[in-house]
């Protein structure tokens, strides 16, 4: 069974089709820059073969349907020996970032599933057009394919109202339904699953924090396997410090900026989304030149780290609390899996909780799961690196069996 998954952003498509018999990765791509003077593709095909080849090339793609054409034409090329036809493909598997209130689970998109992604739009409207286009553009690629979607907030709606709930007036939760949605679901629900095997326990009877540190940070508490509150809210720019996003901010700051400095409230928007975390701290959003610039005694540097991982062990703490008995902490992403230092910095100090960091196995980047902490930790701590594109193939499989 070969399902091709598909995460289409507002001016990129990520791509992978895998053999599910095995879950064996038959090619993964990367469309951007659509509707610029130049667009770039880059297809790696049977990367996990000797076989392994890369494709690339630079051309105007204008648009997504034209973007997915070209995805689709690799993919059936005689000269790639991926799959003979688009008819080959059984499911679609489609990122969809937010489905608000109305799914708790992965879905068979129908018309009415649609028209809820396109309400939910108000709440994500950088990630959801581009989202729905991408399964638009699918489904006349694919007629008579089932298109399904897996949704970036389904894993958190577990999480209870008074965590969910914002202390604001009733009438905007009723009437706009404003409250804490969560994101990365995917990704927290896939190293939840992994580290539960990796112990030999059923998710069901864990406790387990998830960090997921990459450009965008998240956490999450999981209590006996459900998502019981999460750093990420309305949207993803709540809690942690992240590449480009403030995380937390004292509300107030909106105001004192338009008031102050003039700024409008699309500007300010902006500012916190893509001017600020890291990069604003030190013009750096890339935790690898930020451990170069540290080295060479960039104190800014050095403050950016430290606001970032002090933001992560608070939350840590908090979580702690949340959850009263916790069996493991797991760090995944692009900063989990690969930053010893933002992994020790994060949970430095917290040898009175139980949780021992073993030196030697924190200093290396992990590329399978691994266990990080000492013997003596009471509470284990795990990298496992995420594959969301695995994550949504399987949901995929799951309903796809189930219709």
């Amino acid at each position: 069974m070969k399902i091709l998954v598909i995460n289409s952003g507002s001016s990129s498509i990520k791509f992978q089709l895998l053999e599910m018999t095995d879950e064996s990765v038959l090619a993964l791509g990367l469309i951007e820059r659509i509707g610029e003077k130049e667009g770039f593709i880059r297809c790696i095909l049977h990367p996990e073969t000797r076989e392994k080849r890369t494709i690339e090339r630079v051309e105007l793609i204008a648009d997504h349907k034209s973007g997915m054409h070209k995805a689709v034409g690799i993919l059936t090329d005689s000269d790639t020996g991926v799959i003979s036809s688009s008819a080959d493909i059984k499911a679609v598997g489609h990122r969809v970032v937010h489905g608000g209130e109305a799914f708790h689970q992965p879905t068979l998109i129908t018309d009415a599933v649609l028209a809820a992604i396109k309400q939910n739009i108000p709440l994500a409207p950088l990630h959801n057009p581009p989202n729905l286009d991408g399964i638009l553009v699918a489904q006349n690629l694919f007629p008579g394919v089932p298109q399904i979607a897996v949704f970036d907030t389904a894993f958190h709606q577990s999480i209870p109202p008074h965590a969910f709930h914002y202390a604001l007036p009733y009438e905007l939760y009723e009437e706009q339904r404003i409250r804490k949605y969560g994101f990365h679901g995917t990704s927290h629900k896939y190293v939840a699953n992994e580290c539960a095997y990796q112990m030999g326990k059923s998710l069901e009877r864990l406790n387990l924090i998830t960090i997921h540190l990459g450009n965008g940070c998240s956490m999450t508490a999981i209590k006996n396997g459900r998502s019981v509150d999460t750093t990420l809210g309305l949207t993803p720019l709540e809690g942690l410090v992240m590449g480009t996003r403030s995380g937390d901010v004292d509300p107030a700051v909106h105001a004192y900026l338009a008031r102050n400095c003039g700024m409008d409230i699309d500007s300010i928007d902006g500012m916190l989304n893509k001017e600020s975390g890291l990069k604003g701290l030190c013009g750096m959003n890339d935790m690898r030149d930020i451990h170069d610039q540290i080295a060479s005694g960039n104190e800014r540097a050095r403050l950016a780290l430290e606001v970032q991982t002090y933001r992560n062990r608070k939350y840590v703490g908090a979580y702690l609390a949340v959850l009263g008995r916790v069996d493991a902490i797991v760090f995944t992403a692009g900063i989990g899996e690969n930053d010893g230092v933002v992994r020790g910095k994060t949970l430095e100090g917290l040898e009175i909780f139980g949780i021992s960091l073993d030196p030697v196995a924190n200093n290396q980047r992990v590329k399978s799961p691994v266990l990080l902490s000492s013997k003596e930790s009471r509470i284990q701590v795990w990298g496992i690196p995420t594959n969301e594109e695995l994550a949504i193939a399987r949901e995929s499989k799951t309903v796809l069996e189930g219709c």
